[in-house]
């Protein structure tokens, strides 16, 4: 066997969170997968939290800022976070990896901050509420990257849509007196819609309220 690189124990870690989750990712079980010792990926990693964020790292290291200025600052923050939203999408447990750690300390997600930071404070917003919006829409977009992650995770199609009926009937079955707004759309509470629906109403969701908030500044102004 070669030489252990950092990059190839990053790449079976996330082997290992996608197939089983962020949980089932140990320096031990690296180790066992990876055919070495635990010792030999401490010269890389120390414990689970530097790995954790060495998988941070690695996840964002395609991302890339837009730089068109040209464009407004909310088109811009909006490709940010649907760029952010997308690159995420590509492990199934991305978004649970930059749940675990703190983001400042993930070299190549300071530039989706800064870049956020910027435009939101472009549309006229104090530092202050700049570094509040920008935490609110960050935290939004890894949480709408693993809002259908659960969905990967779904057993077999015929289990899987036998359970979903069941809920479905559960929840139809509901007093309506009491609850009738659940009881009338069951049906999209249980079956959800697809991911990029998903992730484009949750963006425009997103924007839309930082948008409406630099109007109303603008309008007082």
């Amino acid at each position: 066997m070669g030489k252990l690189t950092r990059d190839a124990v990053i790449d079976q870690a996330l082997r290992i969170g996608d197939a089983e989750g962020l949980q089932a990712v140990t320096i031990r079980r690296l180790a066992q997968d990876l055919g070495v010792t635990p010792m030999a990926l401490y010269w890389h990693f120390k414990n689970k939290e530097q790995l954790t964020v060495g998988m941070g790292d690695h996840l964002m290291r395609g991302f890339a800022t837009q730089e068109d200025t040209t464009r407004p600052w909310n088109e811009r923050l909006r490709g940010l976070v649907a760029d952010l939203v997308g690159i995420l999408r590509r492990h199934t447990c991305a978004a649970s990896v930059l749940e675990e750690v703190d983001q400042m300390e993930v070299p190549s997600f300071l530039r989706v901050w800064d870049t956020a930071l910027g435009l939101i404070n472009q549309a006229g917003f104090t530092y202050e509420e700049s570094c509040l919006i920008a935490r609110y829409l960050l935290k939004g977009a890894i949480a709408l990257a693993g809002g259908e992650a659960r969905d990967r995770h779904r057993p077999s199609d015929p289990e899987a849509a036998e359970a979903r009926r069941v809920k479905r009937l559960n929840l139809q079955s509901l007093p309506r007196d009491s609850y009738p707004h659940i009881v009338e759309m069951a049906t999209p509470l249980v079956d959800g819609c697809s991911a990029e629906v998903y992730d484009t109403f949750g963006i425009d969701l997103l924007i839309g309220g930082v948008e409406v908030m630099a109007a109303r500044r603008t309008a007082s102004a």
